[in-house]
């Protein structure tokens, strides 16, 4: 895989490509429109994910996970568990996949997890997410009427990838947000604009492009820092805001999960990662790199005790490997709705 170098590259953001940064003492933060609102389910719910609830895997293998009414979430991860972890790092790959309805979205996050998958659930969720964009969306709605108000609330307004943090101390009952949508996260950064659009984006069988995020826990303060890139401290978040993570994580989850709609009766085709099967590999379908977690002295340690799981492998999966340059690693995604996924 060291041939791989010459052809990775990292990503950014668009809107600080010319330079640009905040002044000292303020930081970024994307500007929230009348739009923004009124895409919302309700003023209450602006900025938080729908309610979910527990559904166990078809997989045999234990793992919970969670749904929302009417609609499936699926995934396409890499976890670990059966310790106690204060962190996790990983190169994520980044692209623009499909996303075909106005319900839907695609995301590649680092998950770390507490507390059982009930009400008492902790995360705390970073990376990048596409949705609907606002032309698309606009004619979904022309074309099959259905209350304004329950468009998704994770709609930028174009099909970027965007960069894009989330938490919750109750499985998303009341609270937590995206982004700066709430209080809870604190920024500290000047630089990285949480929410904005990530460039450049890899393109199929071209160049491709990652960032590098990781979270861990301050073992002073028993704050969660945020890192985007080569070093830059995005922010925390403050200990308060949890109940098991505030002592640590007993789960970490690397990978990719869609909202599947079935709006017109059949499989979505809402794109995972860049839309392809794990088995295509490098510069066709999507991918973690040195994947890592972090222990209670902010050592980072390889993965053991790890898991695979694609809850519909037919729509999208997942395939695992390891070398000396990309240490663990895996390849995952798919296209949603095809023959064998209909």
């Amino acid at each position: 895989m060291g041939t791989y170098a010459d052809t990775v590259a990292k990503s950014f953001q668009l809107w600080a490509e010319s330079g640009e940064s905040c002044p000292e003492g303020t930081v970024p933060i994307r500007r929230t429109t009348e739009n923004d609102v009124l895409r919302a389910i309700s003023i209450d719910r602006y900025g938080r994910k729908p309610v979910r609830h527990v559904r166990r895997d078809s997989s045999g293998s234990g793992h919970e996970y969670l749904s929302i009414d009417n609609f499936i979430l699926q995934h396409a991860v890499l976890f670990v568990n059966g310790d106690q972890y204060y962190g996790a790092k990983a190169g994520i790959n980044v692209w623009a996949p499909q996303v075909t309805d106005q319900y839907e979205f695609s995301l590649s996050q680092i998950w770390i997890i507490s507390g059982s998958f009930g009400h008492d659930l902790n995360t705390i969720e970073a990376g990048w997410q596409a949705s609907l964009s606002l032309c698309d969306a606009m004619h979904f709605l022309n074309e099959q009427p259905i209350e304004l108000s329950l468009v998704s609330p994770d709609l930028y307004g174009d099909k970027n990838p965007r960069f894009f943090t989330y938490w919750t101390t109750d499985a998303y009952q009341a609270t937590g947000c995206y982004n700066l949508l709430c209080s809870g996260f604190v920024q500290t950064n000047n630089r990285v604009a949480i929410g904005a659009a990530i460039s450049p984006k890899s393109y199929y069988n071209g160049r491709q492009f990652d960032i590098g995020l990781m979270v861990w826990k301050d073992p002073k303060h028993g704050h969660w820092w945020l890192e985007f890139g080569s070093g830059l401290l995005v922010g925390y978040w403050p200990a308060f805001l949890f109940s098991h993570l505030r002592t640590h994580a007993s789960m970490v989850q690397f990978g990719g999960e869609i909202v599947n709609s079935r709006s017109s009766g059949y499989h979505t085709a809402t794109q995972m990662g860049s839309g392809h099967f794990a088995e295509e590999g490098f510069r066709k379908a999507s991918y973690f790199r040195n994947l890592q977690v972090v222990d209670w002295d902010n050592n980072l340690l390889p993965l053991t005790n790890l898991h695979l799981l694609a809850d519909h492998p037919n729509c999208y999966d997942i395939k695992q490997g390891r070398n000396n340059v990309w240490g663990t690693y895996f390849y995952y995604g798919g296209p949603g709705r095809n023959v064998k996924c209909p």
